[in-house]
């Protein structure tokens, strides 16, 4: 079975997820949708996708000499489920829509979990999507927190989870945000959102986060502390985290997120994307019987194998959670 897949919302994350989707042997991008002729939109054509829009947009499109499939509908038609990829908040609009024509719906960490009643990280709860007609691929600070948590907690159990998030303030081509020379803590009222959307994956989890905003637009940065239930040393959670396929160590004189952009432009990743989980191998630390490191989580790019694995789980082409990650990862080069 091939997976005929739509993208609603053709911006930072929708673009990645089509190129991802496209390598994947088992589905294929049947369309994406705009709302308006702006460059990503010109791209998509060009890479030889179809576009569609709304119906009231469609003429603005023709008019700015962007051939446009159709509308919203006419795309839903040919899909067997759409990736909505749209600003958060937009996306809970667009479910009646998805409901009406009768298409499984996948959204972004940006709607709330009670939207699809399952919130999904690939490593965590694959088995819990399993032909649902709605999922939720949790944010990219969530799926980071996810991919380290479940392994260790699998392994030696955590009692406890304090995290604090050190976050990007914007994404490099959004020109509208900051701050640019400030640091803000973001929630003030604390903890942090961030710990209870883990737990809508990982419910038996005890964490909580604090979150601040800095002047950077490259990545996010967690520090990450566990009280574990069983005793271990720090190359024992080193051995565990190696084994994660998508948890990378960085080392060899990293010591920044600016380092470890650039590492992934030499490695010729598309639009330099980082999709593992960045730990620098070094900072693994056992401290008084608590464990802590630090990772680096780039916010563009980490969400995008977890929504292909959440593309065959909702679909059930492939009921193994493990040999989907390992397709993901195979077709996508991780």
């Amino acid at each position: 079975m091939t997976v005929k897949v739509a993208i609603n919302g053709y911006g930072t994350i929708g673009k990645r997820v089509a190129d991802a989707v496209s390598v994947q042997e088992d589905m294929e991008i049947i369309g994406v949708a705009k709302t308006r002729p702006n460059f990503e939109a010109f791209m998509a054509k060009k890479k030889g996708y179809d576009v569609f829009a709304p119906e009231d947009r469609i003429k603005g499109m023709e008019k700015a000499n962007l051939e446009v499939e159709g509308s919203i509908d006419d795309m839903l038609e040919r899909a067997d489920v759409i990736v909505d990829c749209t600003p958060g908040g937009i996306g809970e609009k667009n479910k009646p829509i998805y409901e009406k024509a009768g298409v499984k719906a996948i959204w972004q960490g940006g709607e709330d979990h009670e939207l699809a009643g399952c919130s999904f990280n690939a490593q965590s709860n694959y088995e819990e999507a399993l032909g649902r007609d709605f999922v939720r691929v949790v944010s990219c600070n969530t799926t980071g927190l996810c991919r380290v948590i479940k392994p260790l907690d699998d392994e030696f159990g955590v009692n406890k989870a304090r995290v604090t998030l050190m976050r990007r303030a914007a994404d490099p081509a959004d020109i509208k945000k900051g701050p640019i020379n400030a640091i803000v803590p973001n929630p003030i009222k604390l903890p942090s959102h961030h710990g209870p959307d883990v737990k809508t994956v990982l419910p038996d989890i005890d964490i909580a986060t604090t979150a601040v905003k800095l002047p950077t637009t490259l990545m996010h940065l967690h520090t990450i502390n566990m009280e574990l239930n069983s005793e271990c040393t720090a190359e024992e959670v080193e051995a565990l985290l190696a084994k994660q396929s998508r948890v990378r160590f960085v080392g060899q004189g990293i010591t920044s997120t600016a380092e470890v952009m650039e590492m992934a432009r030499d490695m010729n990743r598309p639009r330099s994307d980082m999709w593992e989980n960045c730990v620098w191998n070094e900072s693994i630390t056992i401290y008084e019987g608590e464990l802590y490191f630090f990772q680096g989580i780039h916010q563009e790019s980490d969400v995008i194998p977890e929504n292909v694995d959440a593309i065959r789980a909702v679909m059930e082409v492939e009921k193994d959670g493990t040999k989907s990650v390992a397709k993901t990862n195979k077709a996508m080069g991780i």
